[in-house]
């Protein structure tokens, strides 16, 4: 929740507490045979990397049937270099029309 600092005029924001793991839901690459990380476009414009904070929302809010891989935190740089992102999307719920079969489509 946001509080109002009366001694300096400012909003504080509560401090984000990022997990040492993240769940990545994967995708099929379509210039190989391996699979990739889901970097899609967000409502703002800016393209967001999705990661989840627990598998259990991952498989609620993907699909059961979801590929996905554990990556640490410190490592979020290694998927940035191939597949650029503005920010990391946590526990985005992503619409069920956007998926299939139990998984992104």
């Amino acid at each position: 929740m946001e509080s109002w600092d009366t001694q300096r005029g400012s909003i504080e924001q509560p401090e984000v507490i990022v997990p040492p793991a993240l769940y990545l839901p994967l995708i099929d690459n379509p210039d190989s045979e391996g699979q990739m990380a889901v970097v899609r476009r967000l409502a703002d414009g800016r393209m967001g990397l999705l990661a989840y904070t627990a598998l259990d929302r991952l498989a609620d809010k993907c699909g059961t049937r979801q590929p996905w891989m554990l990556l640490m935190t410190s490592e979020l740089g290694r998927i940035q270099a191939g597949q650029p992102f503005d920010v990391v999307a946590f526990d985005l719920d992503v619409p069920a029309s956007h998926r299939a079969d139990g998984r992104l489509a």
